[in-house]
């Protein structure tokens, strides 16, 4: 079993690896090569692994807390029950990715691609996902209460259950968005994608805020003051 705590392994090529329960604690893994390989139960706290490949990687109940995963391959990887919280996720890569009950509290998925990804019952309390692509998710029983979602993709995206108290979607895409169910309390929309009238009074009976944009003729009078 490797223990490599706090050295480096950037570049390297792992892939197919048998990596079960090891100690990669703050372990510098830039660019290295893990597709298919089996970290399960691994410890990855705090280490980089930016830029690199855990494409059809296992990782279920691994510990990425804190982990740098910015730009990292993660496709089709099996995250189920992982501890992804405090990670910083930017333009990951998390396409048909698996989250079941994944902690992402507290993460940074901004601008990640979490298209067609297994998020349901996750938690993501907390998480920032502007501007991310969720496009088909399934998010449904997901905890996302106070989450960053403003111009997220949700279009398809299943958030039946999901609790979005006081989460701020504002500008996100919801056309063919299922919002069954969900917990709306304090949740912010506003120039929104796919909610017609009679949806945004729904959600607004359900505790929902509605912030659209200042109007053109007060933001001229605003200018010209």
């Amino acid at each position: 079993m490797i223990e490599n705590q706090n050295r480096s392994l950037t570049g390297a090529n792992l892939s197919d690896a048998d990596l079960r329960g090891v100690n990669l604690r703050g372990t510098h893994l830039r660019g290295t090569n893990l597709s298919s390989a089996n970290l399960s139960g691994a410890n990855l706290s705090s280490a980089n692994l930016s830029s690199a490949n855990l494409s059809d990687a296992n990782l279920s109940s691994a510990n990425l807390r804190g982990t740098h995963l910015r730009g990292t391959h993660l496709i089709y990887a099996d995250l189920s029950d992982a501890d992804l919280s405090n990670a910083n996720l930017i333009y990951a890569n998390l396409i048909y990715a698996r989250l079941i009950y994944a902690d992402l509290s507290d993460a940074n998925l901004s601008s990640a691609d979490l298209s067609d990804a297994n998020l349901r019952g996750a938690n993501l309390s907390n998480t920032r996902l502007s501007d991310a692509n969720l496009r088909g998710a399934d998010l449904r029983g997901a905890d996302l209460r106070e989450a960053n979602l403003r111009g997220a993709n949700l279009r398809g995206a299943n958030l039946r259950g999901a609790r979005l108290s006081d989460a701020h979607l504002g500008g996100a895409n919801l056309i063919y968005a299922n919002l069954r169910d969900t917990y709306l309390r304090g949740a912010i929309f506003g120039n929104n994608q796919g909610i017609s009238d009679w949806l945004k009074q729904n959600l607004i009976a359900r505790g929902a805020k509605f912030q659209e944009p200042p109007s053109t003729e007060k933001s001229k009078n605003f200018n010209c003051a």
